[in-house]
């Protein structure tokens, strides 16, 4: 699925985050948002995702203008978030989270792979060495690992993830990085917001700063990272 964002504005209250940003991510194709916190990521997956009253402009996915529209009717269409801070179910199993996110079912006939109990447990095998344990007691890597299957067995065509590797390990980062790709040869598209540069240069094919609401450069990730001006300017704490 093809997700074209144009002319993108948003607002809490009377306070304007977004202005008129523009942005696309192809089909299969996994495109980053970076830049430091506050400049507008998260605002951006939440009104992709519809969570967001304030916004204005276009939002595409396929062809169909989803402005307006309620976030259970996004996901109907076929998105799906993973959010900062994984709100999984604590007194939930693992399989009983995983099927509390199962709405595959009653999304119509958009036909896409379908991410059964038993694939995820394939991706993500330190998933199914815990399948009966609540998700209280999981580790903070397990949680958002069950975060990111819990999205994925609804069987969304645009995955958006919202800072994935925040208060991870470098050990179970370099795990999630090779799931999510994974994820990504299995042709999803997906549109990162991440503050760890070394996985958006593993993962994204293109990568957009965003700073102040606003798309200051656009460009292949490697070469972002690795411009000294735009580092310093957009990048650095």
């Amino acid at each position: 699925m093809r997700l074209s964002i144009g002319g993108l504005e948003a607002r809490y209250g009377s306070s304007q985050v977004l202005f008129g940003l523009d942005l696309h991510a192809d089909d299969g194709e996994t495109v980053a948002l970076i830049g430091r916190n506050g400049a507008g990521k998260t605002t951006i997956l939440h009104c992709v995702m519809g969570m967001l009253a304030g916004r204005s402009g276009s939002i595409l996915v396929d062809d169909r203008q989803t402005i307006g529209l309620s976030s259970h009717r996004i996901a109907r269409l076929g998105v799906g978030l993973v959010p900062q801070g994984r709100r999984i179910f604590g007194e939930l199993t693992v399989e009983e989270n995983l099927r509390a996110g199962d709405r595959s079912a009653s999304r119509g006939a958009r036909k896409s792979r379908r991410w059964t109990l038993e694939e995820l447990f394939d991706v993500f095998p330190l998933l199914g060495n815990v399948r009966k344990s609540k998700g209280a007691w999981l580790s903070g890597g397990e949680q958002q690992v069950l975060s990111i299957a819990r999205a994925l067995i609804s069987d969304p065509g645009i995955l958006l993830l919202d800072e994935p590797t925040e208060g991870l390990a470098p050990r179970v980062i370099e795990t999630l990085t090779e799931q999510l790709l994974r994820i990504k040869r299995a042709g999803l598209t997906m549109v990162l917001a991440e503050q760890h540069l070394g996985l958006v240069g593993e993962l994204a094919s293109r990568a957009y700063v965003i700073d102040r609401g606003v798309v200051r450069v656009e460009g292949e990730p490697r070469a972002l990272l690795g411009d000294s001006q735009v580092r310093q300017a957009y990048l650095s704490i």
